[in-house]
């Protein structure tokens, strides 16, 4: 079932691992209360998961699940992050829908190459609008690959120092591609896409968000249906 979507300048990928669950699920989750199961998804049952959503009673939708394994640079991660199923730390509240790839054990070393620089919004604090011009576009290239590649030079130069990978990986930008699993929820992975796969959000995390939303389109139409009828 492995499906496999490369992204950004080809070094980023989103790979579709598994997936429990399917709109009977929701159905049947919600069918329960009444003592009802179905064996089969049936015309009608679009209405019940329109009327699910559209008062919010979410929790069917919630034993859908997904598993993806996410390779992207560290700074669209760190927008990720906010998005991770299960994150409780207190006593009981162990799970965790997100495992990464760990810079104490293996050296990092591939970063994210922008193809274009694009302008800084000038109505919104967030955000960019259009691209620099195009002899900005090739200086801001040259300083950027300075800057990274130099961080890259020091980050080898100290773990080839005997510094702990720990410590050395410090110097590295953000824009270091890390890797992740992550499982998550059709709940959550539908609140991903209509966050992240919007105007205001940044083009970089959009390209991961627009994958999901084909994948939810293709695999769960009635749902995708529903859910933008009442955007």
């Amino acid at each position: 079932m492995i499906k496999e979507f490369q992204l950004l300048d080809k070094k980023g990928f989103l790979r579709y691992l598994d997936r429990f669950g399917d709109e009977l699920t929701i159905v049947n989750a919600a069918r329960v209360s009444f003592g009802v199961q179905k064996k089969t998804l049936e015309e009608n049952d679009e209405k019940l998961i329109r009327y699910l959503w559209r008062h919010e009673h979410t929790s069917p939708f919630r034993h859908v699940f997904f598993r993806f394994h996410i390779r992207a640079p560290e700074f669209v991660m760190r927008q990720w992050y906010k998005h991770v199923v299960g994150s409780e730390w207190g006593p009981g509240h162990q799970l965790h829908g997100w495992n990464e790839i760990s810079g104490r054990y293996v050296k990092m070393h591939d970063l994210y190459e922008p193809s274009i620089w694009r302008r800084q919004s000038e109505d919104r604090k967030q955000g960019s609008d259009g691209v620099v011009s195009e002899p900005e576009q090739k200086v801001c290239h040259e300083r950027y690959l300075d800057a990274v590649n130099g961080c890259l030079v020091a980050y080898q130069q100290m773990i080839d120092m005997g510094v702990a990978r720990e410590q050395a990986r410090m110097v590295l930008p953000l824009s270091v591609y890390t890797e992740c699993i992550w499982t998550v929820s059709l709940q959550a992975l539908l609140h991903f896409v209509r966050l992240r796969d919007e105007s205001h959000a940044q083009e970089e995390i959009r390209e991961y968000a627009r994958v999901f939303s084909s994948i939810l389109e293709e695999e769960f139409p009635t749902t995708m249906r529903v859910v933008q009828e009442a955007i």
